[in-house]
């Protein structure tokens, strides 16, 4: 279904720069156990291939995501919830795992497990109408401990305690306040094409280095793969292009 018109995940390339399209407008983006593995699917693609950075995003107007498919709760049955999570956690984490930057996009709703699918992401980038809610405690259940994790980490214990206790919707300009959005515009996908491409533009390698040192700094790899960026094409491309006053180009 990856990368069909009509899939609820949709995977489109332009030039280095990959999008992942929520579109599931019947549902305003709601997630059922399929989706969150098509989730997975979709990154695994995107892992194994040459996009310097992707972008996450809806195609349906006025909201990225209502989280959870609700609807798809009334008809477990015995083992449905551990297959729900476990869909969930691969979909999420398979995000995390992308070895490129990764940039939501958020123009309207982000709701339940929204909230943690883009806390997967590198960078979070709302439109002027971006809501946000964490809403597990209205709907009786908790919020998987990882993504409780990720929550806390972003903007710290109190303000993930206000989201999740509450489940109060938060504006996107308070959104940027507390950290759970870096960037904040009228609308999030030209302000996000605009990001992605400036990071494409950098070396595809040291982008991966960065991304990897900041997903885990006690990576005992981190050392030699540092230096010996010093031996790489992109540091050639990279030096000469600062001595020739020229934008580098890098391959």
């Amino acid at each position: 279904m990856i990368g069909q018109s009509d899939a609820m995940i949709q995977i489109e390339r332009d030039g280095a720069i990959a999008t992942v399209t929520l579109n599931r407008p019947e549902a305003r983006n709601a997630l059922p156990i399929a989706g969150w593995q098509a989730l997975s699917e979709a990154a695994a693609a995107l892992a194994d291939s040459d996009a310097r950075v992707v972008i996450l995003q809806s195609h349906v107007p006025l909201i990225f995501s209502a989280g959870a498919d609700i609807a798809e709760f009334s008809r477990f049955e015995a083992g449905d919830a551990t297959r729900f999570r476990l869909a969930m956690r691969r979909g999420i984490d398979a995000v995390a795992a992308l070895p490129m930057p990764v940039i939501a996009a958020i123009d309207g709703g982000c709701y339940g497990a929204a909230v943690a699918l883009i806390l997967a992401c590198d960078l979070r980038v709302a439109g002027q109408g971006a809501q946000f809610a964490a809403t597990p405690a209205k709907l009786g259940i908790g919020y998987p401990r990882e993504d409780v994790a990720r929550l806390s980490a972003q903007i710290g214990r109190g303000n993930a305690s206000r989201m999740l206790f509450s489940g109060e919707i938060v504006e996107a300009i308070d959104a940027h306040a507390m950290g759970l959005v870096e960037l904040h515009w009228e609308d999030a996908g030209p302000l996000a094409r605009t990001f992605a491409d400036r990071i494409a533009a950098n070396a595809p390698g040291a982008m991966r280095l960065l991304k990897r040192a900041l997903a885990d700094p006690d990576d005992a790899g981190l050392d030699d793969a540092f230096d010996a960026c010093f031996d790489s094409a992109e540091f050639a491309e990279g030096r000469a292009a600062f001595r020739e006053r020229r934008r580098p180009v890098f391959q």
